[in-house]
């Protein structure tokens, strides 16, 4: 790869490429950047306030606090941070192919969007993984308060350590009397370096979470739709229930789908410029350029619209939260749904219900001569209402 390939290849799988726009600056016609301007500044509005709704709705209420909508909180953080500190930037950087925002910004435009890209896809890694376990294995022990916030915590960490390399190697330089913020990758590495750290990040926030994803969904939509879910008896409430944990694992593949559908062409992009590095080069690379990343940064905004119309609960919070609004017009049901927690009978009810699972469980051991073993699932070894957390 050459000198001037190297310098213009920056923010080299989420952030803009100085590449992008070639090394002259490119122009277009003021109607034209007016709609591009329009495009981005209504996906940022709509990511930055749907996101910060969703996070409002789960911490305010505490009938929402629940180990599954706490990795929601983290997803809408990650895509409403990357709606507010890489759409805009980068669109003003692909528009003008001049950095205006200093050497500072320049480090933290080539960490965070990797950052964010990674604690997105991986909290609904961890959103599959806690469904997983609730309805595959619903007498299992749940993860815990304290274990969340660990996996949390995890998933910031790693994700710092996979965005730092091309932090480190980013910088300033000048071109032709223009600023450009770009990853100056290690000239004797003949490209072998960048090529691998593409493949590597690719790999590593897209491909192998949406395997791990597509496996987990796959197993749970056999659980709950090609048989009956271990502990719920198919009448009554647990019908509600099961139904309830369908409607969530539904909204959850939407997600994941439209998430997959907006970064592949990003993706695919990146990849054929490492073998086609003269397509950057082409005028027309800017609106292709400018599409496919409005495309990605548009899974910021998807999220909260997918939450309003699929989920109940969802959509009552942003009644409440946009009550002001005159087309908006609240319910009693609304504020019930959100701050309405099953009454003590209730509660008493359900744990009888799971005891006498587990003592008709008992007794049909007993019936077969396996009376007397200890089972993994017993009683004293789940924690209470294990198997009814999580319902969104």
């Amino acid at each position: 790869m050459g000198a001037c390939a190297i310098a213009t290849d920056a923010n080299i799988s989420i952030g803009l490429e100085s590449n992008t726009t070639g090394i002259t600056a490119f122009s277009m016609p003021g109607w034209q950047l007016a709609l591009w301007a329009t495009a981005y500044l209504a996906l940022v509005l709509v990511a930055v306030t749907g996101n910060a709704t969703v996070i409002w709705i789960i911490l305010a209420h505490r009938r929402m606090r629940m180990v599954t909508n706490y990795f929601i909180v983290n997803l809408a953080l990650a895509d409403l941070c990357m709606a507010a500190f890489n759409a805009a930037f980068n669109f003003v950087y692909a528009s003008h192919n001049v950095w205006y925002f200093g050497r500072a910004f320049c480090y933290f435009q080539n960490l965070f969007p990797i950052t964010a890209m990674f604690v997105s896809i991986y909290s609904m890694t961890a959103i599959a993984a806690d469904r997983y376990m609730a309805i595959v294995h619903p007498f299992q022990p749940r993860l815990s308060a304290l274990g969340t916030r660990v996996v949390i915590a995890g998933i910031w960490l790693v994700a710092l350590a996979l965005a730092f390399p091309q932090c480190f190697y980013s910088t300033i330089t000048m071109d032709q009397g223009a600023t450009k913020c770009v990853v100056a990758w290690p000239e004797d590495s003949g490209g072998k370096m960048l090529l691998l750290y593409h493949l590597v990040v690719i790999a590593l926030v897209y491909f192998l979470p949406l395997v791990v994803m597509f496996i987990a969904y796959s197993i749970i939509g056999l659980t709950l739709w090609r048989r009956a879910v271990p502990g719920h008896p198919a009448h009554g409430a647990n019908r509600r229930h099961l139904r309830a944990k369908k409607k969530f694992v539904k909204t959850m593949v939407v997600v994941v789908v439209t998430f997959a559908i907006c970064w592949l062409p990003y993706h695919l992009y990146f990849i054929l410029g490492s073998f086609q590095e003269d397509i950057y080069y082409h005028k027309f690379i800017q609106q292709v350029y400018l599409a496919l990343f409005w495309l990605a940064m548009s899974s910021t905004m998807y999220n909260p619209i997918i939450y309003c119309c699929l989920n109940r609960r969802f959509r009552s919070g942003f009644r409440l939260a946009f009550r002001c609004c005159p087309w908006v017009t609240p319910t009693e049901e609304d504020k019930i749904e959100l701050t309405h927690t099953p009454s003590l009978s209730m509660r008493v009810k359900r744990c009888h219900t799971k005891e006498t699972l587990f003592m008709a469980s008992d007794v049909a051991e007993a019936a077969n001569g396996q009376a007397g073993v200890p089972k993994k699932g017993s009683l004293r070894n789940l924690k209470p209402y294990a198997w009814l957390q999580g319902e969104a």
